[in-house]
């Protein structure tokens, strides 16, 4: 089989290692890895914000650079939902409204990708920490994933999870929420770190490096006793 990936902007600029741990699991697994070199952005942050025109030429862009006979898989919940759930609102009756729906099927979040598609949960990864998962809005309302992830982290090897209170709440990092009511988005991620801490923890592990970075920015902030890891990263450990 034959993959195209999309590396989304937040993995490209800031943790690109999530990037190739993504590709390293894929091959081990046989998978063949296309990346072109021409992507860019899928367009959400300029959705989210309310500039439509500006965020369908970013998606135009988005289309055209994929084929659209082929997985695509993201180390990102937050852009998979965003080509699955949004840009209906986008191209629907338009010159690429036929491109856009079969890039809509094609779409997978990675650990999606791995269960239901590869049928795998176990890559033989051993990562000797306490975790506790972080349900991202765009993985668990967006895509409605929330097993497929727990499954590949209880065969990870010496990997112990455990589960925080209110697992299933926003940590405050979506949308424009941080730019233009920070005190609100900075509230949720105390709570959402404060309760992972309660759980003994030593990390947080999501889908969602924004949800990631958001977390550990308070935490460093405010010197608390926890680390972030992308799901990706542990997968690709201890082999």
């Amino acid at each position: 089989m034959i993959v195209d990936i999309f590396i989304p902007c937040i993995v490209d600029q800031f943790y690109p290692q999530t990037g190739f741990n993504m590709i390293k699991i894929l091959e081990k697994l046989n998978i063949a890895v296309h990346y072109n070199q021409e992507q860019t952005c899928c367009g959400k942050t300029a959705f989210d914000a309310g500039f439509w025109d500006e965020a369908k030429e970013i998606g135009d862009k988005f289309i055209l650079d994929f084929p659209n006979n082929r997985p695509i898989v993201s180390p990102t919940a937050a852009c998979v939902s965003m080509v699955r759930n949004n840009y209906g609102e986008l191209f629907y009756n338009s010159a690429l409204h036929n491109e856009y729906r079969q890039i809509q099927k094609n779409m997978y979040e990675f650990t999606e990708f791995l269960v239901k598609v590869l049928k795998v949960t176990d890559v033989g990864a051993e990562f000797n920490a306490k975790v506790t998962y972080h349900e991202s809005c765009s993985s668990l309302r967006g895509l409605g994933a929330n097993n497929e992830a727990r499954q590949l982290l209880k065969n990870v090897k010496g990997l112990e999870l455990v589960e925080m209170k209110d697992r299933e709440v926003c940590c405050g990092a979506g949308g424009m929420l941080p730019l233009k009511n920070e005190a609100i988005s900075s509230a949720m991620a105390e709570q959402k770190v404060l309760n992972a801490i309660d759980t003994g923890a030593e990390y947080i592990v999501s889908t969602d490096l924004s949800c990631l970075m958001h977390q550990e920015s308070y935490a460093k902030k405010n010197n608390l006793p926890i680390k972030i890891i992308h799901i990706i990263d542990v997968l690709a450990s201890g082999w």
